[in-house]
């Protein structure tokens, strides 16, 4: 977790050009994490209700982002 550890100070950077190059790769990084754990829990039998329920969206909002990967 050092790259988002470093990622969320830049984010904080007063200087804009690095605080906003810095929220960019923190968006990108939570796509990836969250594309690895909603392929954990697919994997693992979990409905796109359970999945969704946790990621605080509706079910047709993950399985359209997910379902056919």
């Amino acid at each position: 977790m050092t790259e988002a550890t470093d990622l969320a100070e830049r984010a904080g950077d007063r200087d804009p050009r690095v605080g906003l190059r810095a929220v960019s790769a923190l968006r990108r990084l939570v796509e990836q994490l969250e594309a690895v754990q909603v392929r954990s829990a697919r994997q693992q039998g979990w409905s796109w209700q359970g999945i969704a329920a946790e990621l605080g969206v509706s079910r047709q909002a993950v399985h359209k982002k997910y379902g056919r990967q």
